[in-house]
């Protein structure tokens, strides 16, 4: 399975419209998004775009996502969101989504979530921590920062 990770940082007149301005910059807006819990499945190869990329599927699919956004209208406060993730030699892996208002705060969450889930595992070599974070600070409007993993799409037929 390839997963695609992707980032926007969105705004708006409100901060619902901000986050919908990151979902259209990652080309996702036009789906429901079923999040994920964060178990990458065996054979999984996560790959970061610099560019968007739309998933398969039409208008109103489900898209499966793990995501990470961080909402915020308040002047020169900062907004980041980032999604981690480690893998074992088989693709299989753990994925994990935070937020917060630096991109240090944001990198330092997602490095202690991992090791724990690891940790508690006890099993397997994962591997290296690899991460996406994204952001900056609101000025004048609302804003929206948004990390995503897509996984796949469904109909609903």
């Amino acid at each position: 399975m390839k997963i695609n990770v992707q980032s926007a940082f969105g705004s708006g007149p409100t901060e619902l419209a901000a986050f919908d301005d990151a979902l259209r910059l990652t080309k996702i807006h036009n789906y429901n998004l079923i999040r994920l819990s964060s178990v990458i499945p065996p054979g999984s190869v996560l790959e970061v775009k610099s560019e968007p990329v739309r998933p398969d599927g039409q208008w109103g699919d489900r898209l499966y996502v793990v995501y990470a956004e961080q909402r915020e209208s308040r002047p020169y406060v900062g907004a980041y969101a980032g999604v981690g993730w480690v893998q074992r030699p088989d693709g299989s892996g753990l994925l994990v989504e935070h937020e917060g208002e630096s991109e240090h705060d944001v990198d330092e969450l997602i490095e202690a979530s991992l090791k724990h889930m690891i940790e508690q595992r006890g099993e397997g070599d994962y591997g290296p921590i690899h991460k996406h974070v994204a952001g900056g600070a609101c000025a004048d409007r609302p804003v929206c920062a948004f990390v995503c993993a897509t996984f796949s799409t469904a109909s609903w037929e």
